[in-house]
């Protein structure tokens, strides 16, 4: 049975222990935070609720979710400053975001804080379903398995890029990446040759397929070269291919795995 809540109480909707997908719902809106629990329950996924912030930030850093979806506009904290501290804090569970906020402003800054997509109401439950399965769909792919754990880090030149500890160091030095720059930088290494469009990457990295969106990929990029790039302004890993998008360079093949 799913029960109403209140601002100070979280909720846990019981399912057997064999339910692999474990969900944070984030939501101060009783109506809307039963709807989608009761449609991810129907879907044998196992769903907490918190109708306040800081509750549902504390469940986030100590909980064990695949997912977070997150509303923006809560009492005691609201989903940005949640975001942000889940990233800053290296919890890279995936969030999808809810907002009845509709400007392209809000969006980005969703995505520039760490979400991984975002959906604003009033939404469809078909969508919402479907983001979610994406989401858990590009998730999985970057758990390497048991088998390959030991030889997915990958080094070219001093690059150094670890998808189990999501470590990337730079010669001796380790670089501090955000959750979603070190999914793209882990797509390219992954690729290395191969070109993308904005397009492309943000289907691949973020989900989002829509036209508008293409500067978020521009910004990441920059962000990244500034970080891995001797010099940014003459990149030797994240080369632009100009009027195509962007490629992790060939001459970097082979120099093996770290």
């Amino acid at each position: 049975m799913l029960t109403s809540v209140n601002p100070r109480e979280t909720v846990r909707v019981a399912l057997p222990a064999t339910m692999k997908k474990n969900i944070l719902v984030i939501e101060d809106n009783a109506d809307i935070a039963h709807l989608v629990m009761v449609n991810l329950h129907s879907k044998q996924m196992h769903v907490d609720h918190a109708a306040e912030g800081t509750v549902g930030l504390d469940m986030a850093l100590t909980g064990q979710y695949h997912l977070v979806i997150l509303d923006l506009m809560l009492p005691g904290m609201d989903g940005l400053d949640i975001c942000r501290t889940l990233r800053n804090e290296k919890v890279y569970t995936p969030i999808l975001m809810l907002t009845a906020r509709t400007t392209e402003l809000d969006r980005v800054l969703g995505l520039e804080v760490g979400a991984d997509d975002y959906l604003t109401k009033p939404f469809s439950v078909p969508e919402l379903v479907a983001r979610v399965n994406a989401i858990l769909r590009r998730s999985d792919q970057y758990q390497p398995s048991q088998a390959t754990r030991a030889s997915s880090p990958l080094r070219f030149g001093e690059l150094s890029v670890d998808p189990d500890k999501r470590r990337v160091q730079l010669g001796d030095n380790n670089i501090e990446l955000t959750a979603k720059e070190f999914d793209l930088l882990w797509h390219f290494a992954s690729n290395p040759g191969r070109v993308f469009s904005r397009s492309q990457l943000l289907d691949c990295v973020w989900g989002y397929g829509h036209a508008g969106y293409e500067h978020t990929v521009n910004s990441h990029i920059n962000r990244l070269r500034a970080k891995i790039e001797t010099d940014p302004a003459k990149p030797r890993y994240i080369i632009t291919v100009w009027g195509v998008g962007y490629k992790f360079s060939e001459n970097e093949i082979g120099q093996g795995v770290a």
